[in-house]
């Protein structure tokens, strides 16, 4: 009998490394951010309805995703920018990773008339072309005029861009300047 509960203990040990290995890939903290779509390489598994409880309200469904933590975010180069904000008419510096580095994580580098769906928390959410992204340097911040976002707030993660750099937008009423900037942004779908 102790020989049996030895054997399977050291088959256990032994199978450890390969079920570390799966994991490898994985968001080491808890994911800010899921990737879906059309995506060159994955670290986890489909939509799991519990598990994914707000994506499961806002009706999201996929077989294949990468998930992103806070730590992944900040390891990559940041981008500040000092748009002129809505809330109170004032510029702040915003700072983070350029969006197509995130989606970059995955491997993954969308076609110039691809799309990039940004939802929020809130389930407000926007088809961004991804030569938009590019030509207006959409980031996604992390700080705000150098400290976290916090959820509850505009984060902890929001797509955003330098308004006031874009003569077209910068026209516009300062309300007017955002729409396409879903703040409490979780995930992101790629196509194309």
């Amino acid at each position: 009998m102790k020989k049996r509960h030895f054997l399977g203990a050291a088959m256990s040990a032994a199978a450890l490394p390969a079920i570390a290995g799966a994991d490898a890939g994985r968001a080491p903290g808890p994911a800010l951010l899921t990737l879906t779509g059309a995506l060159a390489r994955s670290n986890r598994g489909p939509f799991d309805p519990v598990r994914d409880q707000m994506m499961h309200k806002q009706k999201l469904r996929f077989e294949k995703a990468f998930s992103i933590d806070f730590g992944a975010l900040l390891a990559l180069p940041a981008v500040s920018i000092r748009p002129t904000l809505e809330y109170d008419s004032r510029p702040h510096t915003l700072r983070g990773p350029l969006l197509l580095d995130v989606v970059a994580l995955s491997g993954t580098r969308p076609r110039e008339d691809g799309k990039l769906l940004l939802r929020a928390v809130d389930g407000y959410a926007v088809a961004l072309p991804v030569a938009q992204a590019r030509a207006q340097r959409f980031i996604v911040a992390t700080h705000l005029d150098g400290k976290p976002m916090a959820l509850g707030g505009l984060g902890p993660l929001w797509a955003v861009y330098d308004a006031d750099r874009f003569g077209d937008m910068a026209a516009r009423p300062v309300a007017e300047r955002f729409g396409a900037c879903p703040w409490a942004l979780y995930h992101i779908e790629v196509t194309g």
